[in-house]
């Protein structure tokens, strides 16, 4: 296994380019069951969770071209199973976006209950109640969810109890081939849904009102491939401008779109942060005499503050001058990272789904786990500023979500590298050798 190894204390500025986002990556893949011939995706993260999701539908009998890094061509025109495989589906909860599109092509498919970070229950209960008012009939059976047609899918009016992505996105895949109107209420409104619905509609299907609370699909008969370009990665965006203003930059975050940020950019600015917003881009600073502002968040779908950044605005504020207090609305257990920041001299305290964050000031390094992968990189982003050595463990958690994250980091000027982590040599201490 590989560990992170960081010294902190080392100015970082520059360039850095995100990627492709594995939100929008991840289902826009799922997407190319429904259009029999070869799809192009670019702008493609090379990341584990790609890498997975390709095995998925070359499993199920697509052929995967890797034109270059970040382009893959997918042939789904010889696709003959219905039936994911359990070992690989069960590692990310993204694996139930193939449920919708093996249900529009096949009438049927068996899908493993989603695995993926241990951040929250993997309820699925919207995804199904909605699949079967347009005529999706479910049994579950040994981890696996069955799914059938007999009378095929027909359009209906789905309401939504909560603004959920995967929801939505298996609701639009599975509403796109169907008999008549279907209406999504309540719908889903992020950056990666408007992108999955944008492809789908240059994939000859009639979708309107996407990024709105109300989606309207009308059928059509048939889907065809297309050439996409996935949509900039705003959480890895997020994730270099929250760096920016804990080490003080300053550092330009290229290839996204600012708008997809806006909530949080505001709310960093009111941190103290520095930003200044270009057409693809943003340039961050703080200068590093000039304390963090505390401030409070809660996490909410878009546009509100997103989950997925909630773990680096936590170490952000773990230094603010002051007492900030986060509310986590979206996942039960996303504040594992808070015992691992307490580690590196946090003063986090967890009250069921808050947390009371009271600023210090500086991390000490210290061996730490990466609880997830949002909880992973604010690991290393603390170490960027911490006082000695941090080595972070868990290194595939962030693989799941960070191209090049070491590399990148390197890049700006942080004292950081990868290495293969020493076993700890046991032999003979066990009171039962």
């Amino acid at each position: 296994m590989d560990i992170i190894q960081v010294e902190g204390g080392f100015p970082l500025t520059g360039e850095v380019t995100v990627e492709g986002a594995k939100n929008s990556a991840l289902k826009l893949m799922a997407a190319t069951l429904m259009a029999p011939g070869v799809t192009t995706l670019t702008n493609v993260p090379n990341i584990s969770d790609v890498h997975t999701m390709g095995t998925v539908l070359q499993c199920l009998g697509a052929v995967i071209e890797v034109a270059d890094e970040h382009t893959l061509k997918i042939d789904t025109s010889c696709i003959d199973s219905w039936v994911t495989p359990y070992e690989l589906v069960a590692k990310m909860r993204a694996s139930t976006a193939v449920l919708g599109p093996l249900i529009t092509r096949f009438g049927k498919a068996v899908v493993a209950m989603p695995g993926g970070c241990n951040i929250g229950a993997r309820k699925i209960d919207m995804h199904l109640q909605g699949l079967a008012a347009l005529g999706v009939q479910f049994e579950i059976d040994h981890g696996n969810i069955h799914a059938s047609t007999p009378e095929g899918l027909h359009g209906a009016q789905v309401e939504l109890e909560f603004a959920s992505v995967g929801a939505t996105e298996n609701l639009l895949m599975g509403a796109v081939c169907a008999k008549g109107t279907t209406t999504i209420d309540n719908a889903a409104r992020e950056p990666e849904i408007i992108d999955l619905a944008n492809m789908l509609n240059d994939a000859g299907a009639n979708i309107q009102g996407a990024g709105t609370p109300s989606i309207t699909i009308n059928g059509v008969d048939s889907l065809h491939a297309v050439k996409h370009k996935v949509v900039g990665d705003r959480i890895e965006a997020g994730t270099f401008v929250a760096i920016a203003g804990i080490t003080g930059g300053p550092i330009t975050v290229k290839d996204f779109d600012p708008e997809h940020l806006a909530l949080v950019l505001r709310k960093y600015e009111g941190m103290g942060l520095s930003i200044v917003r270009g057409e693809n881009e943003v340039t961050v600073s703080r200068p590093t005499t000039q304390p963090i502002q505390p401030t409070d968040i809660q996490t909410l779908p878009f546009p509100g503050f997103p989950t997925d950044m909630q773990a680096q605005t936590m170490t952000l504020l773990a230094l603010a001058n002051g007492d900030s207090f986060i509310t986590e609305n979206v996942f039960e257990n996303r504040f594992m990272l808070a015992a691992e920041l307490n580690r590196m001299g946090a003063d986090i305290r967890i009250e069921g789904h808050h947390a009371i964050v009271h600023g210090v000031k500086g991390f000490s390094g210290a061996p730490v786990t990466s609880p997830d992968l949002r909880g992973g990189a604010a690991l290393v982003m603390a170490g960027l500023v911490a006082d000695g050595y941090t080595k972070i463990d868990g290194v595939h958690h962030i693989d799941r979500g960070y191209e090049h994250f070491v590399e990148k980091l390197a890049s700006l000027g942080a004292h950081i590298q990868r290495v293969k982590a020493q076993p700890l040599n046991l032999d003979g201490l066990s009171p039962f050798a």
